[in-house]
């Protein structure tokens, strides 16, 4: 600048001239002057050709000219200080040289400097102004004159200027500069022509056409003996990586990748061999290790761009690197030593493929890497195989010796900066399998296998491989124990391994084709083998060893075809002893484990982590209903809740810390150690209840409070309930809620507080604390989104058996004033603010009363779809009446003297919610109201009504007790019941005939036919003691006896019910209420008499059932209203086996079941029947079992209603007799057969409700549609095909002391 020039000042005026026209439209735009030196400043994010400007440019060229030397000094003097240390980061360098420059004389110079010129110009160009205005306008208007082609000649200057030709690096510069590079020139005019090279735009030099020349040079040059020299040359190569694109990059790229294979393959360079080791402080070392570095931070960055490229450019990236990395030297000069391959300086940069695993992630890259692998580089997969061989074989060699190297390098890397032999070749071993690893996850990859090793006979196999990839984990040593808990996390061979196996376990179609077979599982659970039997594992099989075994084999688990592997093996009909399967040997294992009957790790302060670590492989085992059906023999529920019991009086005797004490924090240690090991106890036993009948077994250890407790805290912590899960906490709490325990313990808990709680601040207001910054938005639905979750878990919660707890013998509260604050915390207050409105201080004390009262009317209209709910609420806080009253108070009187009803929101709800509760009926039998209003000018055509019976127009007009005329084959079954044949023959027989009859003429089956079919069967079998499975039970009372017996308001109400449906069914006649009265007194008398004496705080086992007998009433109206006969059948089928599940009261505290069983208060029907409804469903429908854990909904307790009132309101009543029955007829095990087939025909509605996210809902509110029992009797026989045996031995087995 010092020789300033009228040239130079001419050619800054036309560089300034040339950025005022680009920005002169932002400029302009600006408010004021402030705002248009804003928009200048920022002009580099706003402006996409900001560095295109020649202004730019030569500001940019000016500032390298005179401050380039002094910052490559700077970086280089800041990066050789940091070499002694830790690496620093890319943006320290950046603030710390940046620093050093703004602070140095040069930079001050140069900014006065630049600042006196550009002064100059500025005020040249202003008192030039209107000159050039005139010279403009002149020139515009010889312009209008002249024709287009004259104005593109004249208008062109500014481009062509003489600065532009000057700055750009023309062609004769760079001759100039190859020319200089020579070798033969001195030292200095080589380091000034690299200089020149580095100051000029990299995409100036690469466009020039003697770039490939230079290239050339360039890359002979690396071999130059000055590192600076060199050092420089790499400093470029880095420069064009970063601002050039990839078809120029590529020529460097691939021109390295040349060099590097001719450095290798020249005998002049003297590569070590491998014994020798690497010393990484070695200037040759450090120099090559540089170049490998270039190289592989390309190979990282180069895939996130490479797609917008033609293939052709990422084909020759991947192959001169592949051919690379495949290099080998013609070591025929060499007798036992093996030389350092390329290879070998990649892993040390690289150490866990990173590379490999980039170019793998898109199918763009990987079809040419996985076609070029095998096609012509096969060999580098194949030396890796060779490695991760010759480490395992090592390792055996070594056996438990850890002294050996490859242990050492554990502890010294940190420290030292020289590598052995030995551990370069561990370290190629991690490389190795990394790549192997990323290579098994895809098919093509998979394909390449097996695999041709030297001194080996046989080809490995993919199966071969993962055996290997298994064995190391136990047979590979330990690192010492000073190492750090990091630097093992990440390179021990055990840890690496697993990592691998983690990756492939997480891609299903790879595991399948990997891991899902015996061999490999067989591998895993050698080590367990070994240590039941009393001898070690294998060499150093540590604790941490089983941990890693115990993560994949619970990863395995959790997919349902790893799990079918662990619990049967591949070959699920062999003859192969079931005990030597996976599952049952996990088991086995745990249960000594925690039994303590293994003494090899006793005393070892990892063995609770071993534990806990079996514990989750065994929850995702028996967290599913075929899974636990496995491990029930080994009683590992009671083997948990002793250690929990144990660890639980452990945590109590803990000393308070005492301040200042030195021992305080070594039992702050130990009581973190013991509340661990207590929560993963709790964890294990928790995934019990997972199934109907794990819950059982649950309840049987007496810790269900404190697993529910448990669930509760890490639910409002909002973590994951178990370490592998397969479930969320709805499915659960829907599961626990299903029965009376569970639900006091979800009450005893906490949840039911929390989830009234988060109910009523989305509902109506929430703390008094709770910052407002914006009013809610008026909810446009029924149920608000923002209540939606709350509703679900509450219909999921509101179970028959948990109403009856919370509920049962309580009354309302039905305060005089309730406080606007007032949070409801339990089920009876949700029922006194939101359901049963009967007192305006409960209207005035919510603040939301429309939508908080429909919110509550929709929790009824779900929860009354139980009839015991319906029946109980009925008793005790006559809903219907409350709500009849309501409907009378939204009369209106109109002047003509008529009375019309207010049609709104809250009244067609309360008629919805009243027509569904007095009318009973299957899907074709009742209508029920719609809750929306139609178009038109009768919006809501319904007729409302204040008072009961309803009226006619809900009342279905279906063809009513139509008693078909007895054909021949109706003839033909009775006739079988007459005949004398042994009895096998004559039952074989019966059902023949029965099932021919459901196929072929359904509605036969019906009426007085019926009646007697039944009649004579369940008397010929409770007649033949081989076919009675419960005791007979004399029974000698009288009318007289049972006069006297009275029956509680939920029976009366359930014998009015009956008598009306059985009324509207033309069933039966007047005095059948008093009739049904008789028989349930008596069923009461006689089923009193088997009964134990239990004493339980559970309101359910407080004297008789606490629900109607659904199944008397049926059979009442089955029998048209004959007391006699109903009575007769009853005592007769009471010693069948299907009595105890289709007669729910038959075994309620009943002495016929163990006294554990009695004592949990859940029947048979919830632990055999739906426990095994949902075991099928997965298998048989396992789109809609997901369905319902998407919806974090069990199928057990939507079955368990269903099975409790015997089809009530969800069949008609034709299929009800079907349904009575078939399971009469055929068996038991046809309850679940009938389910699964319902949930069959169910399938698209069940995926459609998925979506809405309102399935529970759906269920318990909709009638089965369309369903029939004998459409779907050839799909049933099926089922009882492959599943009956495993059914009845269970359903058998619920006498027995343990299920």
């Amino acid at each position: 600048m010092a020789h300033f020039s009228g040239e130079d000042q001419a050619m800054l005026q036309a560089m300034l001239r040339q950025l005022f026209q680009n920005v002169k439209e932002k400029i302009t735009g600006a408010p004021s002057l402030e705002c248009a030196e804003e928009i200048l400043l920022h002009l580099e994010e706003t402006d996409e050709n900001f560095h295109n400007y020649e202004f730019v440019k030569y500001l940019r060229q000016h500032i390298c000219n005179t401050l380039g030397s002094m910052i490559e000094e700077e970086m280089e003097k800041w990066t050789s200080d940091q070499n002694q240390s830790e690496e620093s980061g890319y943006d320290t360098v950046v603030q710390h040289v940046t620093k050093r420059t703004q602070e140095s004389k040069e930079y001050k110079e140069m900014m006065h400097s630049l600042k006196n010129t550009m002064m100059v110009v500025v005020e040249s160009m202003i008192n030039k102004f209107e000159e050039d205005e005139m010279r403009s306008q002149e020139r515009q208007k010889k312009m209008q004159k002249e024709k287009s082609s004259s104005y593109c000649t004249d208008n062109c200057s500014d481009s062509d200027s003489s600065f532009n030709q000057s700055y750009k690096f023309c062609q004769g510069k760079l001759q100039l500069i190859l020319d200089q590079l020579d070798p033969g020139q001195p030292k200095e005019v080589r380091y000034e022509a690299l200089h020149t090279l580095c100051s000029a735009p990299p995409s100036d030099v690469l466009t020039c056409e003697n770039w490939t020349t230079l290239c050339e040079k360039l890359t002979m040059s690396l071999s130059d003996p000055d590192p600076v020299f060199s050092d420089r040359i790499l400093k470029f190569y880095a420069q064009t990586f970063t601002l050039s694109p990839l078809h120029l990059t590529k020529e460097i790229y691939t021109s390295i990748a040349k060099y590097l294979e001719i450095y290798f393959l020249s005998r002049e360079n003297h590569i070590p061999p491998i014994s020798a080791g690497i010393d990484i402080t070695s200037p040759n070392v450090i120099r090559l290790l540089k170049k490998v570095r270039l190289l592989n931070e390309y190979q990282k960055e180069a895939p996130s761009f490479w797609i917008r490229h033609p293939e052709k450019y990422m084909e020759e990236i991947v192959e001169s690197t592949l051919s690379l990395l495949s290099l080998k030297h013609d070591q025929s000069h060499l007798v036992s030593q093996k030389v350092l391959h390329p290879i070998y300086f990649l892993v040390l940069v690289d150490t866990k493929a990173v590379w490999f695993k980039k170019w793998m992630h898109g199918y763009y890259s990987r079809t040419v890497v996985l076609r070029l692998l095998e096609k012509k580089y096969k060999s580098l997969i194949t030396t890796a195989v060779q490695q991760c061989v010759q480490y395992f074989e090592l390792c055996e060699t070594m056996k438990a010796d850890e002294t050996g190297g490859h242990s050492k390098h554990c502890g010294n890397k940190q420290k030292t900066f020289f590598y052995s032999g030995q551990e370069l070749q561990y370290i190629y071993f991690i490389h190795s399998l990394c790549l192997l690893g990323r290579l098994l996850i895809y098919t093509q990859g998979r394909k390449l296998f097996p695999i041709k090793l030297k001194n080996r006979k046989d080809s490995l196999s993919l199966t071969d491989l993962l055996v290997l990839f298994t064995q190391l984990i136990y047979y590979s040593p330990s690192c010492p124990k000073m190492t750090s808990a990091a630097h093992l996390e990440n390179y021990s061979p055990a840890s690496m391994v697993t990592e691998v196996l983690q990756i492939l376990c997480d891609q299903k179609e790879c595991a399948v084709e990997c891991l899902y077979n015996s061999t490999v599982v067989e591998a895993l659970l050698q080590p367990i083998h070994n240590l039941m039997r009393g001898t070690k594992a294998a060499p150093n099989c540590s604790e941490t060893a089983l941990i890693y075994i115990a993560d994949v084999l619970a990863r395995i688990a959790s997919v349902e075809e790893g799990l079918t592997l662990l619990l049967y093996g591949e070959n699920m009909n062999s003859s192969k002893e079931k005990s030597s399967t996976g599952a049952h040997i996990i088991a086995q294992f745990l249960k000594k484990l925690l039994d303590e009957d293994i003494s090899i790790f006793s005393g070892s302060e990892m063995l609770p982590m071993v534990k806990g670590a079996f514990i989750s492989t065994c929850c995702q085992i028996y967290g599913t209903c075929e899974g636990l059906q496995v491990l029930i023999p080994y009683s590992l529920h009671e083997s948990l809740a002793k250690a929990w019991k144990k660890t639980s009086l452990l945590s109590d005797r803990i000393p308070t810390p005492v301040e200042d004490s030195d021992s305080v924090s070594s039992i702050s240690q130990e009581s973190q150690n013991i509340m661990a090991w207590e929560e993963n106890l709790l964890d294990g036993l928790l995934n019990f209840a997972a199934t109907p009948k794990g819950l059982l077994l649950l309840q049987r250890t007496d810790a269900i409070n404190e697993c529910v407790t448990f669930m509760f805290n890490r639910y409002a912590k909002k973590l994951q309930i178990s370490r592998h899960k397969k479930f969320d906490c709805g499915v659960l709490v829907t599961q626990v809620a299903s029965t009376a325990a569970g639900a006091v313990a979800l009450q005893r808990s906490g949840f039911v507080n929390a989830l009234i709680t988060e109910l009523w601040a989305n509902l109506e207001c929430g703390r008094d604390d709770v910052r407002v910054t914006h009013p809610r938005a008026t909810p446009v639905d029924p149920i608000d989104q923002s209540c939606q979750k709350s509703f679900l878990a509450l219909v999921n919660f509101l179970s028959y058996p948990a109403v009856y707890e919370l509920v049962g013998n309580q009354d309302l509260p039905n305060k005089a004033e309730y406080s606007l604050r007032e949070v409801p915390t339990c089920i009876i207050d949700i029922i006194d603010r939101l359901i049963i409105l009967n007192s305006e201080a409960k209207i005035r004390s919510l603040f939301n009363y429309e939508q908080s009262h429909i919110f509550g009317l929709r929790l009824l209209s779900v929860i009354c779809c139980s009839l015991d709910t319906l029946l109980l609420l009925e008793a005790q806080y006559q809903v219907s009446e409350i709500l009849l009253r309501a409907q009378e108070e939204s009369i209106l009187e109109t002047s003509e003297g008529h009375r019309d009803f207010i049609i709104d929101g809250l009244s067609v709800e309360r008629n919805h919610v009243l027509v569904r509760m007095n009318l009973i009926g299957g899907p074709v039998e009742r209508i029920l109201p719609p809750r929306m209003l139609e178009k038109g000018d009768d919006p809501y055509p319904w007729p409302m009504f204040s008072s009961y019976p309803l009226p006619n127009c809900y009342l279905s007009e279906v063809t009513r007790n139509a008693d078909l005329k007895q054909d021949s084959d109706l003839s033909k079954i009775l006739l079988h019941f007459k005949m004398s044949d042994k009895q096998t023959e004559w039952i074989e027989n019966c059902q023949r005939q029965f099932c021919k009859m459901m196929k072929a003429k359904p509605d036969m089956i019906s009426g007085g036919a019926l009646v007697e079919l039944l009649e004579n069967f369940v008397l010929h079998l409770s007649e033949s003691p081989s076919e009675c499975y419960f005791p007979s039970v004399e029974y000698t009372a009288t009318d007289a006896n049972v006069k006297n017996e009275s029956l509680s308001l939920v029976q009366q109400l359930g014998i009015q019910m009956t008598v009306r449906y059985g009324k509207f069914l033309n069933l039966l006649k007047d005095g059948a209420e008093h009739d049904l009265t008789w028989v349930l007194k008596h069923s009461e008398r006689f089923l009193k008499q088997q009964r134990a004496l239990v004493k339980s705080s559970l309101l359910c086992l407080q004297g008789g059932c606490a629900g109607h007998d659904w199944f008397v009433s049926s059979l009442f109206m089955l029998m048209l209203g004959d007391r006699q006969k109903t009575l007769r059948f009853l005592q007769q089928f009471s010693r069948l086996l299907a009595s105890a599940f289709l007669w729910l009261p038959r075994l309620h505290i009943s002495r016929c079941l163990p006294v554990d069983t009695i004592e949990s208060g859940i029947h048979p029907v919830y632990f055999c029947s739906t426990h095994y409804i949902e075991m099928l469903l997965k298998a048989e429908v396992p789109l809609v079992f997901s369905a319902f854990h998407m919806s974090g909904f069990a199928p057990s307790q939507i079955c368990l209603q269903w099975i409790t009132q015997c089809f009530w309101n969800y069949l008609d009543w034709i299929e009800i007799c079907h349904y009575i029955a078939t399971c009469v007829f055929l068996g038991p095990d046809y309850q679940v057969y009938i389910c699964i087939a319902i949930f069959r025909h169910l399938q698209q509605d069940i995926l459609q409700h998925t979506q809405t996210q309102d399935l529970q809902v759906f269920l318990k509110e909709e009638a089965l549609h369309g369903f029939r029992v004998s459409d779907y009797f050839e799909y049933m026989e099926i089922l009882e095909q492959n599943y009956r045996p495993v059914l009845l031995r269970d359903m058998r087995n619920i006498r027995a002391q343990s299920t």
